[in-house]
């Protein structure tokens, strides 16, 4: 097709030489007049194609110009052409459509000095540690689950361009520098009378911590460059791809005695999940997606004897665990995009249940606790879960349990896997009868412990925390093989 186009161009240009010999003209500053006598010939332009080019590539490359990026400089931003330089390795950045230019004419737009070639869009692509990687590639939805799409919001981005980072699987922000709102404080002074600024109404903070918009936000754009370099790291090229394996210097076969007394004693008492994340993940690294929203959830990349896994897991810090709407949300869509993309998924479950009130009923809570459980459900990939304490009620289904096809499933000596806390089920079982502490007694004796759950095969085994990172490294190795298909479907009806 391409061919026959330079075969109808050069047609064309012939045809153009021939009617001018039949029919001579001067050409004056690109203008052509009709000649009955003494023809003049001569260049359009005294610039060869080739200085033309590089003229255009220089201009290309300077972007707006020189005031333009010191202007840049000055806000503490970097320009278009330096991130894609800091994000890619070095000279393997391949750029497309370099002398494309907007074609409006409104408003003055025609005028040359509001041409820029490129029209203010940098686009190609590149590796990252050697890895292929488009940069700006806008077909967020055909390539949805078929390879990662990442977004690095590093300016104000406005109206409805808004909707192609929300399509994309990460929206990564820089503080202080980026936006991301529909309308701009202007338009909403004006129709809801309310005064709030940019960073207010769509900043990093605002998107990371309220919104949920955003994933996680960085202090300045080589900060960002850089931390975006060593997540893709983590990430598979495609669907085809199996979870990224590096070379792995942290012993499988770790002992992480720290765990066996991680979990206090009294079961009121708060403990940090993130010190059973980092005591099993090789060398202690967790990247962390969305640590300011919905922090009664941890989600995240680890890997595991050099595999790329991701980590669940509930937050005894925060609300005590308690899976709530945006918690479920937020585990429900990172528990698909591991299972779209071959990651296999651990669980740690310390859930007390959902959380009770009337604003999360009125808010839909069963609707968006279901998303977590269909998630759970439907992913096909490796599932290893790890209860370390409470496992109560609904949320403990929900939770990758061996109800939604669990692979393996462990419980600590610490774990409790029941309907309801003692002391809640003893005032259900036992209302209006005197000896409730006697009976408290009794239920914990035969409920708060993992055996109900063990002898019911709701557990493969009880295992001591220390031994956790060499039996998951040990279930990874045995489960890479794992070959599970859901029924064929257009797709799912997911309770959105």
């Amino acid at each position: 097709m391409a061919a026959l186009k330079v075969v109808r161009s050069g047609s064309r240009l012939l045809n153009g030489f021939q009617s001018l010999l039949n029919n001579p003209r001067k050409v004056t500053c690109g203008v052509a007049a009709t000649v009955t006598k003494h023809p003049r010939w001569y260049c359009v332009s005294h610039l060869s194609v080739q200085e033309r080019i590089e003229r255009k590539r220089k201009a290309a490359l300077s972007g707006g110009g020189q005031q333009r990026i010191e202007a840049q400089h000055r806000r503490g931003k970097l320009t278009a052409r330096e991130r894609v330089e800091l994000l890619l390795d070095p000279d393997s950045f391949v750029e497309y459509d370099m002398f494309v230019e907007h074609r409006c004419s409104d408003f003055g737009m025609e005028a040359d000095h509001n041409k820029y070639p490129g029209d203010s869009v940098v686009t190609g692509q590149g590796r990252i540690n050697g890895r292929l990687v488009y940069v700006f590639s806008q077909r967020n939805v055909m390539a949805s689950g078929v390879i990662p799409q990442i977004s690095l919001i590093m300016g104000p981005c406005a109206g409805g361009a808004v909707y192609s980072p929300a399509l994309t699987d990460f929206t990564f922000m820089v503080k202080d520098t980026s936006y991301l709102f529909i309308t701009g404080p202007d338009v909403v002074k004006s129709v809801t009378n309310e005064d709030v600024t940019q960073e207010e109404l769509g900043g990093a903070k605002t998107h990371t911590a309220v919104s949920g918009v955003a994933h996680k936000a960085f202090e300045n754009d080589i900060d960002a460059l850089l931390n975006l370099r060593e997540f893709f790291n983590f990430l598979p090229l495609s669907n085809k791809d199996s979870a990224p394996i590096t070379e792995c210097h942290d012993p499988s076969d770790r002992l992480v005695p720290g765990l066996d007394t991680v979990v206090p004693l009294e079961t009121t008492k708060a403990y940090d999940m993130l010190d059973i994340i980092h005591g099993i993940a090789d060398e202690r690294e967790f990247f962390e997606i969305m640590p300011n929203y919905a922090k009664n959830i941890v989600v995240g990349f680890a890997r595991m004897n050099g595999r790329t896994v991701g980590i669940v897991g509930n937050q005894p810090k925060v609300a005590s665990g308690c899976l709530d709407i945006n918690s479920s949300v937020k585990g429900a869509r990172f528990v698909r995009f591991c299972d779209a993309f071959n990651i296999p998924i651990i669980t740690f479950v310390d859930v007390p249940g959902f959380l009770p009130g009337t604003a999360q009923e009125y808010g839909g809570i069963i609707r968006h606790g279901a998303k977590l459980l269909f998630a759970f459900a439907e992913a096909t990939v490796p599932k290893i879960t790890v209860i370390t304490r409470k496992a109560y009620g609904g949320a403990y289904d929900v939770m990758s349990s061996k109800h939604l096809r669990g692979d393996v499933n462990y419980a600590w000596p610490s774990a409790e896997v029941a309907v309801m806390g003692a002391k809640g089920a003893v005032q259900i079982i036992f209302r209006g009868k005197e000896n409730q502490a006697e009976a408290e007694a009794e239920y914990v004796e035969k409920f708060a412990n993992p055996f109900p759950a063990a002898v019911r095969g709701f557990v493969d085994d009880i295992i001591q925390p220390s031994m956790t990172r060499k039996r998951i490294c040990r279930d990874l190795e045995v489960l890479a093989s794992k070959k599970q298909a859901n029924p064929w479907k257009k797709h799912a009806n997911i309770p959105l």
